[in-house]
């Protein structure tokens, strides 16, 4: 069992699943043009938050009549404003594989208290589509970041549904192929692919969606920060950068140059190809090796970008204070930071996999993983 420390280290330690690592070509210098001490409804940042909005439908390929929009509270904000505003018009299905999902479970029945129908599956693994009824609302996530399991391309949502899609996609946008003709509802937050800043999330709504909120008023109370219409109405500044709270212009500027350097690599096609390829090297490492494996037991459901590992050497029986001591050993050597599993998720390592990472600091990364096991391994042989 080699303990020997590799002798290279990743240029860029930062694999954290959010916020994420900025672009390579980050600098602070970039975002000297951010309109600073200016209202954001001054002609300056109207034409700012109106471009992310286009560049945005323009690398990811969203459809003219979708609406965009820029709202406060990150990608939480952005599920919580589509639940509060659209749901209750007729049957819920609420779908759930990881803690996120989890979480729009509970605001669903306890805080709306609908009578939805509730489906769920264990880490790692995800429910039946096939038996969902579409015809419901569905809420869902379609990217589990903190279990890493995806919906896998082979599933089709139906394209005559007769319910809402509201899709959480935080960690696919810009790293999967969304397919917007079966999705209604789409939320993301800056933070993830694109290694934007936090606290501003992306609401994205189809013609039905649209419908929905100008024919149904939900019977409960709707705080301001969530009010999308008004006397019956879509407020349609939301969606052509008139925001319903403050955003931070240095932030939107931190997108735009986000927006700058994925158009620089290909757009879509080149992200995902990026996300792609680091995957690509974890899962062969997993591969080659007896004592860790991925999370999500399909690799149909593989993430490509929240890559959450398990340990599954049996000499290893307290899961979760070797996992630490793994993610701690890796932190402490500057080589790996904020790569240990959600704290509601099975023990096990999470290391983000998103195109701003760059493959060879992950294939750097991985000897300094066999590193830090063999060293934890060798701890309790030590001690036992």
């Amino acid at each position: 069992m080699d303990t020997t420390a590799p002798a290279t280290r990743p240029a860029n330690p930062r694999f954290s699943s959010g916020p994420c690592a900025k672009p390579p070509v980050f600098t602070l210098e970039s975002l000297s043009d951010a309109a600073l001490g200016r209202s954001h409804r001054a002609a300056v940042g109207k034409t700012k938050l109106k471009d992310a909005i286009e560049r945005t439908r323009s690398i990811l390929g969203i459809p003219a009549d979708y609406l965009i929009g820029i709202v406060p509270a990150s990608d939480t904000g952005a599920v919580e404003m589509a639940m509060w505003n659209l749901l209750g018009a007729r049957p819920v299905e609420m779908l759930a594989w990881e803690s996120f999902g989890a979480g729009w479970v509970t605001d669903c029945v306890k805080q709306l208290k609908l009578d939805a129908k509730v489906t769920t599956a264990e880490y790692g693994e995800i429910v039946d589509l096939a038996a969902v009824d579409w015809n419901s609302d569905v809420v869902f996530t379609w990217n589990g970041t903190t279990s890493g399991v995806r919906v896998p391309d082979s599933f089709e949502i139906p394209v005559d549904r007769e319910g809402l899609t509201i899709c959480d996609a935080t960690s696919a946008a810009f790293a999967q192929d969304l397919p917007w003709d079966r999705l209604d509802v789409v939320t993301y937050s800056w933070q993830k692919v694109l290694g934007g800043e936090a606290a501003h999330g992306m609401l994205i709504l189809s013609p039905r969606a649209v419908e929905r909120l100008e024919t149904y008023t939900p019977s409960w109370p709707l705080p301001k920060i969530f009010r999308l219409t008004k006397g019956g109405k879509i407020i349609a500044g939301v969606f052509d950068g008139a925001t319903i709270n403050t955003p931070s212009m240095l932030c939107v500027e931190d997108y735009l140059k986000a927006l700058d350097w994925a158009e620089s690599v290909g757009g879509l096609s080149g992200l995902m190809a990026r996300a792609d390829a680091n995957a690509k090297v974890l899962w062969d490492f997993c591969a080659e090796r007896d004592w860790i494996a991925n999370l999500a037991e399909n690799p149909e459901t593989w993430s490509n970008t929240s890559v959450c590992l398990k340990f599954t050497d049996p000499r290893i029986t307290d899961g979760a204070s070797f996992a630490k001591a793994v993610a701690k050993r890796l932190e402490a050597e500057g080589v790996a930071l904020d790569v240990g599993a959600y704290r509601d998720a099975p023990p096990g390592l999470r290391i983000w996999c998103g195109a701003t990472v760059e493959t060879s600091d992950l294939e750097v990364l991985t000897p300094w993983l066999d590193w830090a096991f063999n060293a934890e391994i060798a701890a309790l042989s030590a001690a036992a």
